[in-house]
């Protein structure tokens, strides 16, 4: 054999091996009748490259996918890619600027545009499907899905099925249903896509921002008594106040308020409440005035207590607003410029000043027509607005003004300075969190828009029941109160995005705002005439391209007044009676998310229930991060119970973000972030996986370093050299030999620990806690195999006794093969390759029966002894490091109070213990001497004199030495550990870490405290 496995060369082949001969597809290797096991890969955009969290994840959904085919299940891991609609948008015009393109997609067809993207899709999509591949993922990749086939737009050349059909035939059930509706909501608005995104597309991050405060002067010229009192009581402050005072990070949103809310037990303004005040800007003879209500959602603390209520620009606000039914009007287009469309101000303004006065009453089209903005800041970009807005305010008096600051240490004046002014307008700079789209990297602006809705709370109690009742179980517990919170608290689910790629949402209406909801245009039509026998056309009106989400909310509320025309749609009546009308289909398409909440069963052929792969429905287990539990996770389940009334999983596995060694974010800036296509080609695929299997401990902080992963390319490097040991002795490989009839202790011993350790990896498995199954192996097999088992049986090997020769031959040979076939599952290419070095094989060892004996396999006094002297060995040579015996030095050994079978096993082993632990006698004794290292074993006590050995001044010092830095290392530890806010406000994780840490540092000082106490005794 090869002296080292190159993974470079290897792993392709044998990757390439397993693809050709079908090795993953579902039902591959699967017993007769046997029960489906089925995971559903968590779809990568089409747009997206490996990175460090699918190498995790998709390492631990491959190890249940080996290990639960080689037990026989009927398996299928379910591959696939989310059509990702902002992602890929952006990279297709990204590709059309490159590539000379001088039209915007606006500016195309929309049919010409989509075209486009297929293009790209089938050009440079899907990358990371090959890049799992070079990960070893065992997935069934003939039937990977995508979140589009079938789609009408799709090329001849895409792959065919029939996703497309099952997110229309939901959306088309669900509306029927009367569980999707179109309404005006707050959203996050990207206004560089133009289009609603989720919260999980938004990135809230701290940057330097500024905090205005402001008088909203009160109606007619209104006073009252303003008092501030400190926590006993005490007057602080009282004055006469003509105004309220209001404090905004976004000064351009006041020309929106509906009104000023205060505390409803914040006495200051109690005189106020139910009063009008005027909002301080805009022409004079126009200014609205707006209620002063009272809310419980102002922090009396927190400023000056008073909020202005925007409902259409602020999520807190909308609350409020929909609480009070105060109007919400909306400022801004879609580009987040101020609105320059409508009536003139004036008439706004007035119509706003009768609601406000209750003179007039409101809806939601009423409201959302009007537009509140000045003429004077109509058309401008919001940041210009706010800039105008602020210095328009300041310069008619209504800044709050404090003294200036400079004044404290400002010298005097000479005369050709200018004399600094006393007071200054009130602007905090201040840290802000502000929303930013993750794709666009801009500004991301609440806004009340039209959009479709899935009402979830219609949907959501057969998840909670799930949870609840223990028929899907979340993995750790911790992700069961995080879901709780979530769907107890549910708001409607907006899933329509103004977006060209993705499914178009399927519903048409008329000139008359009526809706009609339909798989296609022609369903819709037969339907309208099947209803309406006096229709006898339905027609089609096709979209501009620039046709927007505004267009069609203006359309809409035109079609309610008298004015509107019909010639606008070409509606007909002829001779015979009858009439024809023409439809415009809705331009916005679905929510990524609303087409993955099908993935469980979308990709198996639903919605024909016939289907043969609709039998791995319900699935088995959920591999993904815990930031989609509710995003994805929970719709999945929700949108399974309506479509189906069943649960996708009976298991949701939740991790954490993939870290570095240190506990930190990955980031480019940072510098840290680690490849793992780059630590493939360092170390290859198997040290990665096996590095992620470790680390997996269930709701544990994953962290992941190179120095790691290169040290598990040294445990193949290890497996790899006891199979040259085998080969080194000449030992026949012949390949799914049976287990032997052992007669050898030492035979009879390692056959034990692998009966061990099967059901240490079972058990793991099954609890999913990967990284006891990873331990298990790794000390296993480097340990009790590599370093003990073959270290023991070299002297039967060259040995003269042919029977013990031939079954430790046949022993070890069967041990390696287990070793390969339960590390397989983490280590899939150097386990393969050295499988295949047997002379006969009756299959792959993909394919290999996965075994079942257990414990049953121990033979306990075998089990006794050699874990008796490997004990001893273990226990001497700790010893001896822990003061500093030379490596190379024969001790003599002392032993007191030896019981028969530990003589028994010393007597059987004595010459392997002498060696490998450097003894160079034995010696019975009544009583040790002074200064001697004990090691209590079971059944006596043994001792090393070290009297003569080592220089005893230089042991104790460098010991003490070594406990004055532990002695700080502990002190900091306890510290932390004593501090209540640390225990109250670290996670769970990182508090147990640090007791761990002291606990093992309290172990190592104990230890040496003992060490010196001996020396002492040495005088």
């Amino acid at each position: 054999m090869e002296k080292t496995f190159n993974a470079a060369e290897a792993e392709p082949r044998i990757y390439k091996m397993w693809e050709d001969s079908g090795a993953f597809a579902a039902g591959a290797n699967a017993k007769p009748g046997a029960d489906t096991f089925c995971i559903q890969l968590p779809p990568p955009n089409v747009t997206g490259f490996l990175h460090v969290g699918h190498a995790f994840n998709h390492t631990l959904m491959d190890m249940l996918t080996r290990w639960k085919r080689m037990q026989g299940y009927d398996v299928l891991w379910q591959p696939g890619l989310d059509h990702a609609g902002i992602a890929t948008q952006l990279m297709v015009e990204k590709q059309m600027a490159a590539d000379g393109e001088n039209r915007k997609r606006s500016e195309m067809p929309r049919d010409e545009f989509i075209s486009k993207v297929w293009e790209w899709k089938a050009d440079k999509g899907g990358v990371i499907e090959q890049q799992a591949r070079r990960l070893g993922d065992s997935m069934d990749w003939e039937r990977s899905a995508f979140t589009m086939s079938g789609a009408a737009s799709a090329p001849a050349t895409e792959k065919p099925g029939n996703f497309h059909d099952a997110v229309l035939k939901v959306f088309v059930q669900m509306y029927n249903d009367g569980l999707i509706y179109r309404g005006k909501r707050l959203v996050n608005w990207d206004p560089h896509f133009e289009t609603a995104i989720s919260d999980l597309e938004v990135e809230n991050n701290e940057v330097d921002g500024h905090m205005w405060h402001f008088k909203y002067p009160l109606a007619d010229g209104q006073t009252y008594e303003y008092v501030e009192k400190d926590e006993d009581g005490n007057v602080t402050l009282r004055e006469m106040r003509d105004y309220i005072s209001i404090a905004t990070t976004r000064p351009e949103t006041m020309l929106g308020d509906g009104a000023v809310a205060v505390h409803p037990e914040d006495k200051r303004y109690a005189p106020i409440v139910g009063k009008l005040c005027e909002i301080p800007v805009g022409p004079k003879e126009h200014r609205r005035l707006i209620p002063i209500i009272t809310d419980r959602y102002p922090d009396p603390d927190f400023g000056s207590g008073a909020v202005k209520i925007t409902g259409a620009h602020d999520f807190n606000d909308y609350e409020v607003a929909k609480r009070g039914n105060i109007p919400m009007y909306n400022l801004m287009d879609t580009k987040a410029h101020m609105r320059d469309d409508g009536e003139p101000y004036d008439t706004a303004a007035a119509s706003a000043q009768r609601i406000a006065r209750g003179e007039e009453g409101f809806d939601e089209g009423k409201v959302a027509a009007m537009n509140l903005v000045p003429d004077e800041y109509r058309g401008l970009d919001r940041l210009e607005a706010r800039a105008r807005i602020v210095a328009d305010i300041t310069a008619e008096g209504n800044a709050v003004m404090i003294a200036n600051p400079a004044l404290e240490t400002a010298e005097a004046p000479d005369g050709d300075q200018p004399e600094l002014p006393a007071t200054i307008p009130f602007v905090e700079a201040k840290k802000i969190m502000q929303p930013f789209g993750d794709r666009s990297k801009v500004v991301i602006e609440p806004m009340l828009t039209d959009q479709w809705f899935v009402d979830s709370s219609k949907i959501v109690q057969p998840a909670l029941d799930a949870v609840r009742e223990g028929r899907v179980k979340i993995m750790p517990e911790s992700g069961e109160k995080v879901f709780y919170h979530w769907l107890e608290n549910i708001e409607p689910w907006c899933i329509s995005r103004q977006l060209w790629w993705g499914h178009q949402i399927p519903v048409w209406y008329d000139r008359h705002g009526n809706f009609y909801c339909g798989a296609s245009f022609e369903a819709v039509a037969d339907e309208i005439k099947a209803k309406k026998p006096s229709i006898s056309r339905v027609t089609e009106l096709e979209d501009a391209a620039s046709f927007t989400i505004q267009d069609m909310s203006q359309e809409l509320d035109t079609a309610k007044k008298a004015s509107f025309q019909a010639a606008v749609w070409g509606d007909d009546k002829f001779d015979d009676g009858t009439i024809g009308i023409t439809l415009r289909r809705d331009p916005d398409v679905l929510d990524t998310w609303f087409s993955s909440g099908l993935w469980p069963f979308g990709t198996l052929g639903w919605p024909n229930e016939n289907d043969p792969a609709m039998k791995y429905f319900p699935g088995d287990v959920l591999v993904t991060g815990q930031d989609i539990l509710f995003p994805w996770v929970a719709r999945m389940m929700m949108m399974s119970q309506a479509v189906l009334q069943d649960d996708p999983f009976h298991t949701v596995y939740l991790h954490q973000l993939v870290r570095d060694a240190k506990g930190e974010k990955m980031s480019k800036t940072r510098g840290n972030v680690i490849d793992p296509l780059d630590m493939i080609d360092a170390y290859g695929a198997d040290a990665l996986r096996f590095s992620n299997a470790q680390m997996a401990a269930l709701g544990g902080v994953l962290k992941i370093s190179e120095d790691r992963i290169k040290g598990y390319r040294n445990f193949g490097t290890k497996l790899w050299s006891a199979f040259s040991f085998a080969d080194h002795y000449q030992i026949p490989y012949p390949g799914d030999a049976p287990r032997p009839e052992a007669t050898q202790t030492l035979n009879k011993w390692i056959i034990g620990e692998t009966g061990k350790v099967r059901e240490a990896v079972d058990a793991g498995m099954d609890s999913y806690r990967f990284n006891d199954a990873a331990d298990a192996l790794y000390a296993f097999t480097w340990g009790k195999v590599c370093d003990w088992y073959l270290e023991f049986s070299k002297p039967i090997l060259q040995g003269d006794d042919a029977a013990a020769k031939a079954e430790t031959e046949q022993t070890l040979r069967w041990v390696l093969d287990q070793c390969l076939i339960m590390l397989h599952p983490i280590m899939p290419f150097i386990t393969e390759e050295l499988w295949g070095l047997a002379g006969d094989r009756a299959k792959m060892l993909i394919h290999a029966d996965w075994p079942e004996y257990g414990t049953e396999l121990v033979d306990v006094d075998a089990d006794r002894e050699m874990n008796w002297v490997i004990g001893l060995i273990e226990s001497i040579r700790s010893a001896r490091a822990q003061v500093h015996v030379p490596a190379g030095a024969k001790v003599p050994l002392l032993v007191m109070g030896l019981e028969t079978k530990g003589q028994s096993a010393w007597d059987n082993n004595a010459a392997l213990i002498q060696r490998l632990a450097r003894i160079e006698s034995l010696e019975h004794v009544d009583s040790f001497p002074k200064g001697c290292v004990t090691i209590p074993t079971d059944g006596g006590t043994f001792g090393i004199p070290l009297e003569g050995l080592i220089d005893v001044g230089s042991e104790i010092a460098r010991l003490e030495k070594t406990m004055q830095k532990l002695g700080k290392e502990l002190g900091g530890l306890r510290a932390r550990l004593n501090n209540p806010k640390f225990v109250a406000s670290a996670p769970d994780e990182v508090v147990a870490e640090a007791k761990e840490n002291l606990r093992l540092r309290e172990g190592e000082e104990a230890e040496m405290k003992a060490a010196i106490a001996r020396l002492q005794e040495l005088g």
